[in-house]
């Protein structure tokens, strides 16, 4: 018999903790090491490789759906995501803090990738297709909302423990805790909270060696769709500047202004990028699908492009000037925020049209591997390049590689209706 609960109990609580692991390892996670002492080469290098279990995951998708329940994985995955944060705040006072914390940021990132497509899976599964579209936007929020937790609320509480305590390592430890301690909790009230829709059930009379043919098929047919070649183009290089900029913003906000940086506190950096940020983030994306609802992403592409690369400017100015002024560095955050959320919709309407047609599902998810992949490679680089040519030519470096952008997008190919709101 089908356990049927009301969507509020849980949809709020299963986003926030398919959100706040990934901003943990992609985000929090470059904060922590700047301020622990480890070098911008290291940091970019090292944590860029954490985005390897997002760019793979749809090898390993099909046996999500094979072996268990989606319920059961997305439990399951919240527990040990709870272990890994309690690794990480074990492992900061020793001194092999940086080997052992990015173990435990692995088994984080490998547990929030396989969250992400038990959670996704089970959500089409527990809900009807008109509470689905009702419920998405609730799912958005409550994603963002998790986001500013995580990147603006817990790393303000660490700049305030650094400051309090005079003890970062301890004071990072204590904020992991608390991640740990959140991710046990919830991973025990879902276990009593979630229904147990009757579709959500193991694959019956299906063999491993028949899923592995079905995605290797799958897999040809993804490469062999017209245009292929520039749609794969566009994934891995629409967003080439943000994934040089996105590992050394938080680092360029820390450091010295002696340095090249701006000097700012860890407390400060929550609210400039974590919070003003991602309300900047927030309100782009939402005017970003608004927009391209009415005229469609053919029509909307380029001025897309424009905001998701023109604002990178503001970078080249702080650089520069490195004023001191936090209203006018938050100004300046937000713009860019804004505009990369704005920009960014263009992308992900594009990995929706490419993806369209049969096996739609498994070519959405290799279309955000490829996403992953187009943002790993370049944010590896990013810490070397920065402190080979410093901050203000790394920048300026951002707006010359804004020309492959430019270039990938000229060549795309987009039905002039995809996307518009259809009249009644």
């Amino acid at each position: 018999m089908e356990n049927k609960r009301f969507p509020w109990l849980w949809i709020p609580s299963l986003y926030m903790a398919e959100a706040l692991p990934y901003v943990a390892v992609m985000t929090i996670s470059t904060i922590m090491y700047k301020r622990l002492g480890i070098s911008n080469t290291d940091i970019a290098l090292y944590t860029g490789w954490l985005y390897l279990p997002w760019v793979i995951k749809p090898f390993w998708s099909p046996f999500v759906d094979l072996i268990k329940t989606k319920r059961w994985w997305t439990v399951a995955m919240q527990f040990l995501i709870a272990i890994g944060f309690a690794c990480i705040a074990f492992s900061l006072p020793t001194s092999f803090f940086f080997q052992l914390t990015l173990a435990a940021f692995w088994l984080v990132a490998f547990a929030s990738a396989t969250h992400d497509i038990a959670a996704d899976g089970f959500y089409m599964h527990a809900l009807t297709d008109h509470e689905q579209s009702l419920y998405v936007g609730i799912r958005s929020t409550f994603y963002r909302i998790a986001t500013v937790a995580g990147q603006g609320l817990l790393v303000i509480l660490a700049g305030f423990l650094e400051k309090h305590t005079d003890n970062i390592p301890w004071s990072w430890a204590i904020t992991m805790g608390i991640l740990s301690v959140t991710f046990f909790i919830v991973s025990v009230y879902h276990q009593f909270i979630l229904p147990r829709p009757v579709s959500d059930h193991p694959a019956k009379g299906v063999s491993t060696s028949a899923i592995a043919v079905e995605f290797f098929n799958t897999f040809k047919s993804f490469f062999t769709k017209k245009n292929a070649l520039f749609a794969i183009l566009f994934m891995l290089l629409y967003r080439l500047p943000e994934a040089l900029l996105v590992k050394m913003i938080s680092p360029f906000m820390l450091d010295p202004r002696e340095v090249g940086g701006l000097g700012l506190t860890t407390e400060q950096v929550g609210i400039v990028y974590g919070t003003v940020g991602i309300i900047g983030l927030t309100i782009g994306g939402i005017l970003g699908g608004i927009a391209s609802s009415q005229g469609g992403l053919k029509k909307w592409l380029w001025p897309m492009v424009m905001a998701i690369t023109l604002p990178d400017l503001v970078y080249v100015y702080l650089s520069y000037l490195q004023p001191d002024n936090m209203l006018l560095i938050n100004a300046c955050i937000f713009i860019e925020q804004f505009g990369y959320g704005f920009g960014f919709t263009a992308y992900m309407l594009y990995l929706i049209y490419f993806s369209e047609g049969e096996h739609k599902t498994a070519h959405y998810a290799m279309c955000t591997g490829l996403m992953a992949l187009g943002m790993m490679l370049p944010g590896m680089m990013a810490g070397w390049l920065q402190e080979t040519i410093g901050y203000r030519h790394f920048f300026v470096w951002t707006i010359i590689c804004c020309l492959a952008t430019f270039a990938v997008c000229a060549f795309v190919k987009i039905d002039p209706e995809f996307g518009k709101k259809k009249q009644a």
